[in-house]
This record gives C-alpha cells, sequence and structure tokens, in this order.
C-alpha cells in the first residue's frame, strides 16, 4: 500500500446559495469573500470538523463580481487561520478542476497535509447594487468589503485578432456558437437537429439541477421551452437562445478541502467518506480563436479527456458520474462524442451553468462538491471531472473514485499530444473584394430578440477573415437562420464596408 501521508482524499465539501427570498436575508446578501468563507466552514463541518485550522495551502478561484485588493487575504481574515500557502487563480472555468488536482498533488509530494479550493461570487447582488445607483470604483457598500480604486478587470480580451475584436466576437457567448455551428454542419445536422439535441440534452440537465439544493434554477423545464425563442427565452447568438447559455447572475460559493489519507484517518473518518484524487490532464488551444486549426472540434478537449482516463486506467463506460462543462451546448456535446458516450447520457452531477448556475470561474468547484456526494453513495465507483476556460480555450479533466486510484503526481500536460491532433492553422487575411464561403457564422440579436448583424468566418482561398452581415440583408440572414439548412460551405461576395470591416453577402 502507498504512504497514508501521500494519499490525497477529499474530506469535506460545503455550497452556499444565497438566495435573495430566503427568510430574514437582508437586501444585500454577503460579499463574494464572505460566501467562499462560509463554503470553507460547511466543507469544514462536512469533514467532522478541524481541519479549517490546519489548512497548508488554499487556492482561491478568482472572483469578478467585487474589486477586491487582496481577496485570498480577506478569505484568510474571515476564516480565521492564513496557510503557509495562500494563492488567487487567473480567470478560467477550468481553474477549479485545476486547483483541485494542484491541492492532491502537494499532498501527493508531502508538501501539504491539508489544503483546500473555494469559489464565490455575488453578480446577483452586485447587479442589484448597480441597478440602485452604486458604483464599485467609488462605493463601499457596508458590511462588503471597500471595492480596491486600482481593480482592474482581469477579462481584457487584448490578446485575440483584430477581425475578431473589429466585429465584436470577444465575448464567450458570441464564439461559442461558432463551434455548434461548426460542430453541427460536421455532424451531419440541420440547424433543427442540431438544436433539439441542445434543447433535450439542457433539459436533462435541468431535471438534476431542480433536485440540487444548492442550485440557482429548481424548476425542470422541457426541450421545447428551451429550444423555442419567447418573452422569457430571447435569443442571444445563434444558434443560443437565453436558456441555452449560462447563468452567471447568482449568488453561490463552494469550498473543497483535501487531505492525506493519515490525517483523514487520524481524525476519525470512515473510509467510504473518503474519495480518493486521481490523475488528471491538461492542455489549451491558441489562445486567440482566430488561430485555430477548425471549430468543429477542439484537439486540446480530446486530449485531455483521454489523457486523463488513460492515467486511471479507466475506459468512458467505467464512470459512474461524470461533469462535462456546460457553459453552452457545444462543449458536452463535443465532449460526449470525444468520449464515445451515447445520446442519452447526462453530463452533470451539479446541474450545468445555465441552471445550477454560472458563478463565474467557479462552477466546477459546486461540480467537484456534487460528485463528492454522488461518489460516497456509490462504492468503488469512479467519476469524471472536465471543466474548460475562456473561448474554448483552457482544459482540464481529473478523475475523482470512490476507492483508491493511480497515483496522480505526474505532470498534467497533455499538450504534446493535443498539438499533435491539430491541423494546419489557415492564415488570417484581410478582405479581398470577390468570393468567399462559410466556414461558420453567428447572428447576434438585441433584447427585443432583433437581429443586430450576423458575423461570418469566411475561407477565401486558403485563408481565413472575418465579415459582417448587416441587419438590412434580410435574404443573407435568413440563410444563416435556416432551421433546416446548414449555411456552412454556402458561398457568397465579399467586400470591404465604408468603416473598413468587411461584409459578405450570400451569391
Amino acid at each position: 500500500m502507498s504512504d497514508p501521508a501521500r494519499i490525497p482524499v477529499i474530506v469535506g465539501v460545503g455550497e452556499v446559495a444565497d438566495r435573495p427570498d430566503a427568510p430574514g436575508r437582508g437586501p444585500l446578501g454577503p460579499e463574494p469573500a464572505a460566501l467562499m468563507a462560509e463554503a470553507l466552514r460547511r466543507a469544514d463541518a462536512d469533514a467532522g470538523g478541524g481541519f479549517l485550522g490546519r489548512l497548508g495551502s488554499l487556492d482561491v478561484v478568482n472572483a469578478v463580481s467585487w474589486p477586491y485588493a487582496d481577496l485570498s487575504g480577506r478569505v484568510a481574515n474571515l476564516i480565521g487561520h492564513r496557510p503557509a500557502r495562500l494563492a488567487y487563480g487567473p480567470v478560467g472555468g477550468e481553474t477549479p478542476v485545476r486547483f483541485l488536482h494542484e491541492a492532491a498533488q502537494r499532498i501527493a509530494r508531502g508538501e501539504a497535509e491539508v489544503a483546500a479550493v473555494c469559489s464565490g461570487e455575488a453578480e446577483h447582488s452586485a447587479s442589484a447594487a448597480r441597478r440602485a445607483g452604486f458604483r464599485p470604483e467609488r462605493d463601499a457598500l457596508p458590511p462588503w468589503t471597500a471595492p480596491d480604486p486600482a481593480w482592474t478587470n482581469p477579462r481584457v480580451r487584448d490578446y485575440l485578432h483584430p477581425q475578431a475584436l473589429g466585429h465584436g466576437l470577444s465575448q464567450p457567448v458570441f464564439v461559442y456558437p461558432l463551434y455548434e455551428t461548426a460542430c453541427q454542419a460536421a455532424w451531419g445536422q440541420t440547424p433543427r437537429e442540431g438544436r433539439a439535441e441542445s434543447a433535450a440534452l439542457w433539459s436533462a440537465m435541468s431535471r438534476v439541477a431542480a433536485a440540487n439544493p444548492s442550485a440557482w434554477l429548481r424548476r425542470p423545464v422541457p426541450p421545447e421551452e428551451i429550444a423555442e425563442p419567447s418573452p422569457g427565452n430571447r435569443p442571444i447568438a445563434w444558434p443560443y437562445p437565453k436558456l441555452m447559455v449560462a447563468n452567471p447572475v447568482v449568488n453561490q460559493g463552494a469550498a473543497v478541502i483535501v487531505a492525506s489519507f493519515a490525517r483523514a484517518r487520524a481524525a476519525g473518518l470512515p473510509e467510504h467518506r473518503l474519495i480518493h484524487v486521481g490523475p488528471g490532464a491538461a492542455a489549451s488551444e491558441p489562445r486567440d480563436w482566430l488561430s485555430r486549426d477548425a471549430f468543429d472540434h477542439a484537439p486540446a478537449q480530446d486530449a485531455v479527456l483521454a489523457g486523463a482516463l488513460g492515467r486511471a486506467g479507466l475506459a468512458p463506460a467505467d464512470l459512474a458520474a461524470i461533469e462535462l462543462y456546460s457553459c453552452f451546448p457545444c462543449v458536452p456535446k463535443m465532449a460526449r462524442r470525444s468520449l464515445g458516450l451515447p445520446p442519452e447520457t447526462v453530463p452533470t452531477v451539479a446541474g450545468g451553468l445555465t441552471f445550477f448556475g454560472a458563478p463565474l470561474n467557479g462552477y466546477m468547484a459546486h461540480a467537484a462538491c456534487a460528485m463528492v456526494r454522488r461518489l460516497r453513495e456509490a462504492a468503488g465507483e469512479a467519476g469524471l471531472l472536465y471543466g474548460q476556460g475562456e473561448f474554448v480555450t483552457k482544459h482540464h479533466a481529473l478523475v475523482l473514485a470512490s476507492r483508491p486510484l493511480p497515483a496522480g503526481i505526474e505532470p498534467a500536460s497533455a499538450q504534446d499530444e493535443a498539438d499533435r491532433r491539430r491541423g494546419a492553422v489557415p492564415p488570417v487575411a484581410e478582405a479581398q473584394a470577390g468570393r468567399a464561403v462559410i466556414e461558420t457564422h453567428t447572428v447576434l440579436f438585441d433584447r427585443e430578440g432583433a437581429p443586430q448583424k450576423g458575423v461570418v468566418v469566411l475561407r477565401q482561398g486558403g485563408a481565413r477573415l472575418l465579415a459582417r452581415v448587416p441587419a438590412a440583408d434580410h435574404a443573407t440572414l435568413a440563410a444563416l437562420t435556416d432551421l433546416d439548412r446548414s449555411p456552412v460551405g454556402l458561398p457568397g461576395t465579399v467586400r470591404p464596408a465604408p468603416d473598413g470591416l468587411a461584409e459578405w453577402e450570400i451569391a
């Protein structure tokens, strides 16, 4: 048997969902740091108590809903203990999985006996405060921590290609649809069939969220309500309406405590409560999404999913539970196909980022909590956590199990395999007047559901470029939003517009 002092196990999980309609709640609710601290206290209680004071390492997931000067220090003050290692992470939906993996590796290397990961966002409260006229740059909201006047938003997109910025495709909600459209075409689906698959998948996730006490939206939603645009389900970016996109306007916190098996045994914890942290894998796509080889697959995703399971000695069919990141439907649909899972697979234990809620970078911490609860009821079984960040960019997968697993102490990188799987990348060119065909596309809508413009990714010769479809070009927009025919591969004419951007019209 391996050294019990070097075997990492999850001993406690804790979550908070601060609902504005909770009895006795004030008008504002707790700040993100307070949500994190409360989640850590609940995780400690779940572990039987006494672990917070032993923390040698604490990773705090990046929070965006409030401008802190030192968020990790604030959390440490609130729990009354400052670990020797106190870290604040970068932006990315994969970071909770990465932090959990790295915490386990530190224990496996003997660098810590107890470690924790926590996340928390209060975007619902912060949005309400802004609507009431408060501004973080000038106002403190007692009892919240005073805002940092030097704080800068970490979600700067200056690494994107000027064409992406010029056409406004600098937010995930406008880029993931490009993958959805390209994947539908590659899979031989009409947009209607792709929408139906997404709606059925999201409906299944809503049922999981409805049974999760920590979820934000706890109502099963039928597929037709998710698929069809309506006043409560307005179109956002084709082909996604509101009920197919992540919901960040929540107040939620989560925490996971990892300890050595020896420490857990010394604390008297029964073995069926201990969840083993096994191997994982990580890789990235080129950060500028226009520098990808294609939009109908993600080599880094494929390499990470295969790498984590391979290192654990598992096949996809061996998994009793799975959480595939679900900011937008294309992500779990791509991952399901990569893993070879059947279409009826429900790839969530928490409920997904639309219905459970999407506390920005923190969702996978909640997924880890749900996975631990699931595996505690499934003796000898294994589960997979897979998180993603930015624009299908950063990928991290991790295996957990209610039994010992192969050591996950080796470096997590699967980057070499991701790079090996990647095809040739077309150069990005300035528009040349003439013929160009659609590689993929989206259509952006206003709050009333009217098209603002289309944006097409085009191939012209061997090059790639972006072009706009004006709202007044009804014929081209109709082709882009035709539910019964994919526009991928359709030809048209590209020409420069007076503002210097390119415009495209269907042939």
